[in-house]
């Protein structure tokens, strides 16, 4: 584990999706970074998967500048009223701060809400779920499997792949022709992309 370098936060709440980040978590630890869980409070949480994780730590308690990533999966309770406001307002800080950010699925319909999706560019599952949200954001709404723009990463719920593929490529765990070949691995189940894997040591 390098030292120097700051943890990844996940944050964690009742009805998270649980293949949404896997892909991303599992990668950024094989490459020695810490993943640090967070909740709203500290209480333990429930996914749709009935796994029941314990939050490290409550949300009030972590500062952009200690970290090098929030992820925020998506969750039934991103459209189910405001529980997850104040998440999507750390997600604010964090890019106020110039902490990138990766959102996933009702994620990106929280961030919506909160207006930081008004002048970056974007996607999501479909254009008119965030539409649905008011927001005014509508015309960088970009159809695409995953975004980056301004620290910001977005996917909509059926691109874990390609939402890891974009927080690999930021934190540079890996780059160039690797990343593509990790990709087209474990999106396209491309044997080919195994070997460029192998010999750059990136398995």
């Amino acid at each position: 584990m390098n030292s120097a370098r700051k943890p990844v936060h996940l944050a964690v709440y009742d009805t998270l999706a649980d293949w949404e980040t896997g892909h991303a978590t599992a990668y950024l630890a094989r490459a020695g970074h810490e993943i640090r869980t967070v909740g709203v409070t500290a209480d333990p949480v429930t996914s749709l998967g009935g796994l029941r994780i314990r939050p490290d730590l409550a949300l009030d308690a972590v500062r952009p500048e200690d970290s090098s990533l929030l992820i925020l999966p998506g969750a039934d309770l991103w459209d189910a009223g405001d529980d997850l406001a104040p998440v999507a307002r750390k997600a604010r800080e964090f890019l106020a701060a110039g902490v990138p950010v990766a959102a996933i699925c009702g994620a990106t319909a929280g961030l919506a809400r909160e207006g930081l999706l008004d002048d970056r560019d974007h996607t999501s599952a479909v254009s008119f779920y965030l539409a649905a949200t008011g927001y005014q954001g509508g015309d960088r709404y970009v159809e695409a499997d995953a975004v980056t723009d301004g620290g910001l990463i977005t996917a909509g719920p059926t691109e874990p792949v390609a939402f890891a593929r974009e927080i690999l490529g930021l934190l540079g765990v890996y780059e160039g022709e690797v990343l593509d070949a990790w990709y087209r691995l474990f999106h396209d189940s491309d044997a080919g992309a195994y070997a460029v894997l192998e010999q750059a040591g990136a398995r």
